[in-house]
């Protein structure tokens, strides 16, 4: 073996752990699209994240005969994702009601480094309440953990009615149909269901008030629960919702932006504790194709929004130039604990031993957010026109340089399939 000596001028400049991006819906390769994983990669890099954690969900490119049984849609993600990525990836397996047996394909998937699941408690492909406590004594006792998009059906269900019937049907009323007691409910129910089985709970996505009351709860009694938010609850809110409807259909997502009281509400939870970590729920879908707008009722429109290259962006921007959380505390956010809590243990931090995952940060850089200047799948972001500070000069993955001077030079296959196991499990 060998040793190698390049010296970087780092003058003014932070430098930091490679952000890991626990949340994506990134697109899996097909015949018409072969590029669209490696592209969402190679954005991901830009944006200076050096691994990121994608779903397998219906809608991201998993074939209809895939989707009968856990194990047959991990491995034909695994197969289709092999050598496609720029920077260090893995997978999160999303668990369905129309699945046979998912209970029994856990040990296996966990065997082959995916411990961590998705369930979702609502939509047509969710599962009951007996389905999501089988599923947590199941990651209980398998080493894995159980990550859960908590809404209660009951409400969400006569919330959209509620609107339709009204004739409510405009992107709008979308954050009208998922009232914040509706995520709230959902949540106390999950944390509820975990506290009966004694099994450790990630709740995702978190957007409001009414959902970290329980989350605080929990945590005070020093359960295994762990939540998380997106960028999008931080920098963006419902306002949104009153722009013309060719604008507001770019933030239908779920569940929806909230009111400025729940905005600072989130980073106050960020600050102290509550919330464990930020990362993107990145979906992909083009306003052209997938979020395509025809006046149809917002609920024949594809939930989602891009980010996975605007994590640091608007974190740092809106959090540490803000005042609002630390450097260091940002850092845990959107490095250290995501490494921690999903088993990337050669990742996260700056220590001597763990894999090179650097990103080389200016923070004196003001610059205007375009879709135009963003690498990612998608034709659109939310975050148009804000104003960021900072931005990600050069990144390396595992040593070696993938953005340098906010160019890749980095590769299609370079990043590495990241098998799992959670430690502190």
């Amino acid at each position: 073996a060998g040793s190698a000596r390049r010296e970087i001028d780092a003058t003014g400049l932070l430098v930091l752990p490679g952000v890991i991006d626990v949340h994506t819906h990134t697109r899996i390769a097909s015949d018409a699209e072969p590029d669209r994983f490696f592209q969402d990669s190679m954005a991901a890099a830009f944006g200076g994240t050096t691994t990121f954690l994608s779903f397998n969900n219906p809608g991201t490119g998993i074939s209809e005969a895939a989707q009968g049984r856990l194990r047959d849609g991990i491995d034909e993600w695994l197969r289709r994702t092999s050598g496609d990525s720029a920077v260090d990836y893995g997978l999160s397996a999303v668990i369905t009601a129309q699945q046979q047996d998912p209970v029994a394909d856990i040990p296996a998937a966990v065997e082959a480094g995916v411990p961590t699941f998705k369930a979702f408690m609502v939509y047509d492909f969710g599962v009951d309440e007996a389905a999501l406590r089988s599923l947590l004594e199941a990651t209980r006792d398998h080493g894995a953990l159980l990550e859960v998009h908590c809404e209660d059906r009951t409400l969400l269900e006569a919330g959209i009615r509620g609107q339709l019937e009204q004739g409510r049907t405009a992107p709008a009323f979308h954050a009208d149909s998922r009232p914040t007691a509706c995520e709230g409910t959902g949540i106390a129910r999950a944390l509820q269901n975990a506290r009966g089985v004694g099994a450790p709970i990630y709740a995702v996505h978190v957007s409001c008030s009414d959902a970290l009351t329980p989350i605080a709860a929990a945590k005070a009694e020093g359960r295994a629960v762990f939540a998380e938010t997106c960028p999008h609850y931080l920098a963006l809110d419902a306002s949104r919702y009153a722009l013309p409807d060719e604008e507001a259909i770019r933030c239908v997502i779920s569940p929806p932006l909230r009111n400025r009281a729940n905005v600072d509400a989130l980073w106050k939870a960020l600050a102290d504790g509550t919330l464990d970590l930020v990362s993107t729920d990145h979906v992909p879908d083009r306003l052209a194709v997938e979020k395509h707008y025809a006046g149809q009722p917002f609920t024949e429109i594809s939930n989602g929004a891009p980010g996975i290259e605007t994590l640091l962006a608007v974190t740092y921007s809106e959090g540490v130039a803000k005042g609002r959380i630390t450097l260091e505390r940002m850092v845990d956010l959107l490095s250290t604990t995501p490494a921690r809590l999903f088993g990337l243990g050669d990742k996260g931090s700056l220590e001597f031993g763990k894999d090179a995952d650097l990103v080389l940060f200016d923070p004196a850089v003001q610059r205007t957010v375009r879709a135009q200047d963003l690498h990612h799948t998608s034709d659109y972001t939310p975050y148009e026109g804000i104003e960021a500070t900072g931005a990600v000069r050069d990144v390396f993955v595992r040593g070696q340089d993938v953005i340098r001077g906010g160019m890749f030079v980095g590769r299609r296959g370079f990043g590495h399939f990241q098998g799992r196991q959670l430690a502190w499990r």
